[in-house]
C-alpha cells in the first residue's frame, strides 16, 4: 500500500468563481476544481468505477502486473478497455495508465453537471473549462520545478495531461526522469505514454530519442521532459514563467 503523501501543491492551484474539493475512496485520491460543489457526486463516481476495475482485476490478475501491453478485452468495463488501449498504444501494461483513465472519466460524468471541471489524480490532470488554464510543471529537486507552467488553450480543452517521475511519488518508472509530461485528448494514452517516456530517460543524453520516440505515438499532441536543469519538449506545448521554483 502506498504511503500518503500530502499534496500541498493543490493549494496554490485556485480560480475566479471555482471552488475545490477532494474525493478520495482507498488508494484514489482525486483534486477536483469546479464551478461548484460536487464532492458526493465525485465521490460516488470514483467508487463505481473502482468497482468495476477491482472485479475484472481480480478475474484478470494479470493485468494488474503486466508490464507489458496486453488484448483488448470485450467483457472489460469501459475504465479498463481506455486503459487496455493505451498500453497498446504506449507500449506498457494497462495500469501505466490507471490515474489518467480514472481522472478522465470522473471529469465527463461531473461535465454533466458543470460547466467547467478539472481533475487531478497523482499529477494526470483532464481539464475541461471555459477559460485558459495553466498547469505548474513540477519536477521534484530540479531547478525547473514550479517556474515554469503548461498553458492549455480554452480551444483546446477538454484535455489531458500525464506525468510520470523516476524521481518524485510511487509510481513505477524504470527511468530518472524529474518530469515527463505528455498532452492528449485521451486520459489513458496521456498517462501511459508518460510513463513509457520517462522510462527512456536515464540521463540528458537520452532527450532526443525519447522525443523522437513519443513523436510517433498516434494521439500525442506534445510532450516535455526534465531531468536535473535539463528541459526538452516537442510537440504543442506552450511553456510560460511562473516565477518562485527551488
Amino acid at each position: 500500500m502506498p504511503q500518503f503523501q500530502e499534496r500541498i501543491y493543490r493549494l496554490k492551484c485556485a480560480g475566479s468563481g471555482l471552488v475545490s474539493f477532494t474525493a478520495k475512496v482507498k488508494e484514489t485520491d482525486l483534486w477536483i476544481t469546479a464551478d461548484q460543489d460536487l464532492t458526493q457526486e465525485a465521490t460516488s463516481t470514483v467508487m463505481a468505477l473502482r468497482r468495476g476495475l477491482e472485479s475484472y482485476l481480480l478475474e484478470n490478475p494479470e493485468a494488474l502486473t503486466s508490464l507489458e501491453p496486453l488484448p483488448q478485452d470485450p467483457l472489460a468495463p469501459p475504465v479498463m478497455s481506455a486503459m487496455l488501449a493505451a498500453g497498446r498504444a504506449a507500449g506498457t501494461g494497462p495500469m501505466a495508465a490507471v490515474a489518467g483513465a480514472i481522472a478522465q472519466a470522473v471529469g465527463r460524468e461531473l461535465g454533466a453537471m458543470a460547466q467547467e471541471v478539472v481533475v487531478e489524480n497523482g499529477g494526470d490532470v483532464y481539464l475541461a473549462a471555459a477559460r485558459d488554464m495553466t498547469v505548474g510543471l513540477e519536477a521534484g529537486d530540479s531547478p525547473i520545478s514550479g517556474r515554469l507552467g503548461i498553458r492549455i488553450a480554452r480551444a483546446d480543452m477538454p484535455l489531458c495531461l500525464g506525468t510520470s517521475s523516476g524521481t518524485v511519488g510511487h509510481s513505477l518508472s524504470l527511468g530518472k526522469a524529474d518530469a515527463a509530461t505528455v498532452k492528449a485528448v485521451d486520459g489513458a494514452l496521456a498517462d501511459a505514454a508518460a510513463t513509457a517516456l520517462g522510462n527512456r530517460v536515464k540521463t540528458a543524453r537520452d532527450l532526443e530519442p525519447a522525443l523522437d520516440w513519443i513523436s510517433g505515438v498516434p494521439g500525442v499532441r506534445g510532450a516535455l521532459i526534465v531531468i536535473g536543469s535539463k528541459l526538452a519538449a516537442w510537440g504543442d506545448m506552450e511553456l510560460v514563467p511562473l516565477g518562485g521554483g527551488k
